[in-house]
């Protein structure tokens, strides 16, 4: 397992280039195919979340967080989408559709496949700056408008997890669930400086989108 190579992109990145959620990537999936080996290699990376790529021309891939498998999750799908240069990407909860248009990278996926989540709403970016860490349980999502007009969010993730991500730096299944709850783009700033872009589409799909970066590769 030690010998295994793997990616690690940024995926939400901010305008400057810099911040984003650390995604692992495996993108040869068949060096661990057993569900036991990936959690324990995703428990060993500490990612919030790592991805194995299963078939990269089809864009079949797996998630998992340090702790368990997801069907879906936002920001290992837009990560994926970068890297794998494909129209749509395979996953438990569904067929998510991907493009890249200039500096973002954007995947077509449904608020009824993210995880449950606390939205929570504040007053002022100010009070979601100042939120200290809550105790673990709950995973909640803290948000303000900073410009309602403009559709300018700030927010903070709060996984409420025991793997030692007390906060998510950027979320795209949380995102997701945002646009659905107020029916409007956004252009949410969440975490140090990460920024995700979202956007309602017909029939109950949402666009999520962002920059990435490759940060190494190991």
């Amino acid at each position: 397992m030690d010998d295994v190579p793997y990616d690690v992109l940024r995926v939400f990145c901010g305008p400057d280039g810099r911040h984003g959620n650390e995604l692992g990537v495996v993108r040869d999936g068949s060096l661990l195919p057993g569900r036991a080996e990936r959690q324990a290699f995703a428990g060993k990376l500490g990612f919030s979340e790592t991805v194995f790529v299963d078939d990269p021309e089809r864009g079949v891939i797996d998630i998992y967080t340090p702790t368990l498998r997801l069907p879906f999750a936002g920001h290992p799908c837009v990560g994926s989408a970068w890297l794998l240069d494909v129209p749509e990407l395979s996953v438990p909860a569904g067929v998510v559709g991907a493009r890249l248009d200039g500096e973002f990278s954007w995947i077509e996926a449904r608020a009824e496949w993210a995880p449950p989540r606390t939205l929570r709403r504040y007053g002022s970016a100010a009070e979601v700056d100042a939120l200290p860490v809550p105790p673990s349980g709950e995973w909640i999502y803290a948000w303000a408008w900073e410009d309602e007009a403009a559709g300018r969010v700030r927010a903070r993730a709060f996984p409420g997890r025991d793997d030692g991500i007390v906060e998510d730096e950027a979320t795209g299944a949380a995102a997701l669930l945002l646009t659905d709850r107020l029916g409007r783009a956004l252009n949410i700033r969440q975490g140090a400086g990460s920024q995700i872009l979202t956007a309602p589409q017909p029939e109950g799909w949402i666009e999520v989108g962002g920059r990435v970066r490759l940060a190494a590769a190991r």
